[in-house]
């Protein structure tokens, strides 16, 4: 499962996930760190990589342009890094299953 994480969650989330999502990346390591989402979202869908964001932007793109890219929306107020990181890792079957659905664009985590 490739991830590509939005700016606004840490680089760091790569390598401690890295177990459980190899081959992700952030937005920042790819040089899209101040690119507008339409590129990002292109990165996306050319690299095939799942977006993953803690804002509506993505989710919002999914209903307008389908996938790919899917989108994962974490949606949580201020949380920290490792916080953010088990969310992931305890919902990695429903990401998978996520992924691997052909109707489905998104996944919104609480």
């Amino acid at each position: 499962m490739k991830l590509l994480f939005d700016e606004n969650l840490s680089p760091k989330l790569v390598a401690a996930l890295a177990d459980v999502f190899p081959d992700s990346a952030h937005v920042d390591r790819a040089g899209l760190g101040s690119a507008n989402d339409g590129t990002v979202w292109e990165y996306a869908r050319e690299h095939g990589f799942t977006l993953v964001s803690k804002d509506s932007d993505f989710h919002e793109k999914s209903f307008l342009h389908g996938y790919p890219p899917k989108v994962i929306w974490i949606k949580r107020g201020n949380c920290t890094n490792k916080q953010i990181e088990m969310i992931l890792r305890n919902k990695a079957e429903h990401i998978q299953a996520m992924i691997n659905d052909p109707d489905a664009a998104f996944l919104i985590l609480l």
